[in-house]
């Protein structure tokens, strides 16, 4: 088991790669993105990956086949779970695979959607609600905090589930796909703004390295956000005038998404933070 300590080293992270070639992987999708733009990734023996596994968040669909591509068709695989869940709800069947989706619920685990306002009310398909779950794998608690774990852990349909927090959606034939954290959905003119669904977008733009889409109190409009877009530049975007950038980005997205969806305010940062794991960290980019 190789870890790696720093993910934005790209090349040590695939120097050690080369030297080990890889049987399983597993990355978040900020560093499969990265890692694409990684000549050094090219150049990495997969011949032995049985399976790439991507987590913590969407993967844009698009990117998949770029990804198999480098590491053999038919590999990639998206999953969904918690530190709470040990840590894994879903997973996508290899070769049943649905680009998007986070897959079907593991064996002995049972997963339903309910509103987010109560959760209380059960969702149709399709509908976004929040993710509660039941299985051997959920935790039983967090250590010397009994609200917390009274609000995470909820009796619902005879047994008690763990609300994620998560919004989501599940189709007709069982899979589900991850909408938003719930505190990273913001709410503009009363409709719901999906975080993850800017961000992902975005990748299509040349210029934009990374994007974190976090929410602000619209002063104007009590109850509603402001669509804040944090934008870290690519070589393309550093090597432009920062208000043609700026420019360029707001024309994509009124072209691509809905008139509430646009980003109010565009903030250009020399570098967005990461967690340990590589996601992105909006946690410090509010603070």
């Amino acid at each position: 088991l190789i870890v790696v300590p720093d993910p934005r080293d790209l090349k040590s992270f695939c120097k050690a790669m080369q030297a080990h070639p890889p049987t399983f992987f597993g990355n978040v999708p900020t560093l499969y993105q990265m890692l694409l733009g990684e000549p050094e990734f090219q150049n990495v023996d997969f011949s032995r990956l049985k399976i790439a596994v991507s987590g913590a968040g969407p993967m844009p669909a698009e990117l998949i086949p770029k990804i198999e591509a480098v590491i053999g068709e038919g590999r990639f695989c998206e999953v969904y779970g918690l530190t709470e869940t040990s840590p894994l709800l879903t997973m996508n069947p290899l070769g049943r695979a649905k680009p998007g989706t986070v897959g079907v619920a593991l064996a002995g685990t049972d997963i339903r959607i309910v509103d987010a306002e109560t959760g209380r009310e059960a969702m149709p398909v399709d509908e976004p609600g929040e993710l509660i779950a039941h299985g051997p794998q959920v935790f039983g608690g967090y250590l010397g905090l009994p609200e917390e774990s009274a609000k995470a852990l909820r009796e619902y349909d005879g047994r008690t589930f763990f609300y994620t927090g998560d919004i989501a959606r599940v189709d007709a034939d069982g899979y589900f796909t991850i909408c938003d954290r719930s505190k990273d959905m913001l709410i503009v003119g009363g409709f719901k703004v999906f975080s993850v669904e800017v961000e992902n977008a975005l990748k299509a733009v040349p210029e934009i390295e990374l994007a974190a889409v976090i929410g602000s109190p619209d002063e104007e409009r009590a109850g509603n956000d402001k669509v804040n877009l944090y934008v870290q530049l690519s070589e393309t975007g550093q090597a432009q005038p920062v208000a043609e950038v700026k420019e360029k980005i707001l024309a994509y997205c009124r072209k691509h998404l809905a008139a509430y969806k646009v980003p109010k305010v565009i903030h250009i940062v020399g570098e967005i933070p990461l967690t340990p794991v590589g996601k992105l960290d909006k946690k410090a980019l509010r603070h």
